[in-house]
């Protein structure tokens, strides 16, 4: 091997305008919500443990500094080559992209476009150089739709990783801090980079910094520890069966993701033990729920009175009973989160909605001694909580993302804390009672960048109630919400984005414009139909509508005539769906106070006390 050359760069020493290249057998980009929204929390619990309002722009410059690894690439005639590290430059780019639009009308912007792409005699490329990955950068960062529906698996990654890191960074942010946080990010965040003359000295490289030693999880220096308290052998032989067994079906849910058991160790612990977190301030010190986060088998050493850990036979009781029961209830969620159950349909819900403290939510409620009864009810109960409190929050124009509902969640989940059936119930509704966000401003709900995501996941959700209520062979919300699938389902609005088409109806085009975008006025389509009829006149629109969903189908005089169960239904329940041959702005409204209804129905607080 010849010599290698190792530096401390920072990101922006390390991205401007530099072009690097990722080899075909590496391309593909793995990296799931969990890492983007760790790497986001990182980043921004970071930043924010040493911004204060009132520095001044240059302060940042003494701010601390963060290393986010190494990064091993080759120089050679071939070029820069990454070997090490596309996995967190890919997901910077996209961060960094994500800011540049957020930034675009402000007039304390950051120059960090030259960061993103080069350009050199006239033509653009971005610095990490993938061909087939430039259109969607393209659509990203020129704030564009794309469609994913056909792309592979790692376009549909970047692409999700984008809408992960929009709906996901924290509003402390995004607002006046906007700036100090870029200019920390692309100055005081570091990397190592090592940098080998041949691609072969780059291999070498890499397999000595990952394959040389054995380094031990945090969860299995946490197993080290809890067994070597142990006293008996026997006692021990049979914990450390159990906790093997116990990993490994946790584990064993994902192929990717080997790391599941610490997701589960960390939900845990914050859920049932953590006391504490970290103030939003400046110089404010990790407490509980942060350090259980980074070093979790530490804090339980340092901390294991507050897991009741005080005898020997504490410890084997830890390992042979508290560990399977919670574990298997994780396991459960984490079936119910990935595939629709009906006994737990909410777990499916918020996790099609990315609500990522689900998990600490729901085990904060379980008493290690509540039968499987109580603990399904309880499931049941946290669930639909969740589902409303989000709904509550969206509705409102609130972001759910980690770090603006991070000190909330925490709060509740210690008033939940291995409480009773009947006091779980009042202490949740009362949570939903005395919140901030109510569901009473629902009429002036709309489509926007920030509610795209909700409103396909809130027109999902009525489709199918409807369809279910009325026993009308449904496409299910399992297909109804998937981005992924051929063809897979988009937003459509009834009303054409043509003002000349419809000005009679409106008093003028920023009316137009203004109205369009009501929840009134959308349903949902597969993207060819989409498509296909988005220009057309509504009366022209319908043929199409009357071939598809119930919520499409409910505009269309036939639908009426041969659907009998669906006309008992409307009269039953009390709502006015009724054929409409001419689509104005009237009929937005009035459409929007029969969607009103609906939403009123799937997350009524009430529901909560009928479990």
């Amino acid at each position: 091997m010849r010599k290698i050359d190792g530096k401390e760069k920072t990101l922006r020493e390390l991205l401007q305008n530099q072009q690097y290249t990722i080899q075909y057998y590496q391309r593909e980009y793995r990296w799931g919500t969990k890492q983007i929204l760790e790497l986001l929390s990182d980043l921004t619990d970071e930043f924010l443990s040493y911004y204060s309002e009132n520095d001044e722009r240059k302060a940042v410059k003494n701010y601390g500094y963060y290393y986010l690894g190494s990064i091993i690439r080759t120089n050679n005639n071939a070029g820069n080559a990454i070997i090490d590290g596309q996995q967190r430059l890919t997901s910077i780019t996209l961060l960094l992209i994500y800011i540049n639009n957020l930034q675009k009308e402000r007039e304390d912007k950051v120059n960090i476009e030259n960061l993103i792409y080069s350009e050199t005699y006239g033509e653009k490329s971005f610095n990490l150089s993938v061909p087939e990955r430039e259109v969607c950068l393209n659509a990203l960062f020129n704030n564009q739709n794309f469609d994913i529906s056909n792309q592979n698996d790692s376009i549909k990654n970047i692409y999700n990783r984008y809408q992960d890191i929009k709906n996901n960074l924290s509003d402390d942010i995004i607002g006046k801090a906007l700036p100090y946080f870029t200019d920390w990010l692309i100055n005081n965040v570091y990397f190592v980079e090592i940098v080998a003359t041949t691609e072969q000295d780059a291999h070498k490289i890499f397999v000595t910094m990952n394959d040389r030693g054995l380094s031990l999880t945090p969860a299995e220096m946490l197993k080290g520890y809890i067994l070597s308290e142990i006293e008996l052998d026997e006692t021990r032989d049979k914990a450390n069966q159990k906790w093997k067994e116990v990993i490994q079906s946790i584990n064993d849910l994902s192929e990717d993701n080997k790391t599941l058991s610490e997701d589960f160790f960390k939900n845990w612990f914050r859920a049932q033990y953590a006391e504490s977190i970290r103030e939003n301030k400046k110089g404010a010190k990790p407490e509980d729920f942060d350090l259980i986060g980074t070093e979790f088998h530490k804090w339980v050493r340092d901390n294991h009175e507050k897991l009741g850990l005080a005898s020997k036979k504490d410890y084997s009781q830890f390992t042979l009973k508290t560990l399977p029961t919670f574990a298997n209830i994780y396991i459960t969620l984490k079936k119910a989160s990935t595939e629709l159950n009906k006994n737990y349909p909410e777990v499916f819900y918020n996790a099609s909605r990315d609500f990522t403290f689900q998990y600490q939510l729901i085990l904060a409620s379980i008493d290690a001694d509540d039968t499987q009864e109580i603990i399904s009810k309880k499931i049941k109960i946290v669930s639909k909580f969740i589902d409303i409190y989000i709904t509550q929050r969206v509705v409102n124009y609130k972001t759910v993302n980690y770090s603006t509902i991070k000190n909330a969640v925490f709060n509740i989940s210690k008033k939940i804390r291995r409480q009773s059936i009947d006091s779980l119930k009042s202490i949740l509704t009362n949570e939903l009672i005395n919140l901030e966000y109510q569901l009473n401003t629902f009429k002036d709900f709309a489509l926007n960048n920030f509610t795209n995501r909700y409103i396909r996941h809130m027109l999902a959700r009525m489709t199918n109630y409807i369809e279910e209520c009325c026993d009308v062979p449904q496409t299910s919300f399992e297909k109804y919400i998937d981005r992924n699938r051929t063809n897979g389902y988009d937003i459509e609005h009834i009303i054409p984005d043509n003002y000349e088409m419809v000005k009679d109806y409106f008093d003028n085009e920023k009316d137009f414009y203004d109205t369009r975008n009501n929840l009134g006025n959308l349903i949902l389509l597969p993207a060819d139909k989409n498509r296909s009829i988005q220009d057309l006149p509504y009366t022209e629109k319908l043929k199409t509508y009357a071939g598809d969903n119930i919520l499409a189908k409910s505009l269309c005089d036939g639908f009426y005539a041969n659907n009998p169960r669906f006309k008992q239904w409307c009269a039953e329940e009390n709502i006015n769906f009724q054929p409409i041959k001419e689509f104005t702005k009237i009929s937005i409204f009035e459409r929007q106070k029969i969607y009103e209804q609906l939403v009123n129905k799937l997350w009524n607080i009430e529901l909560i006390n009928q479990i």
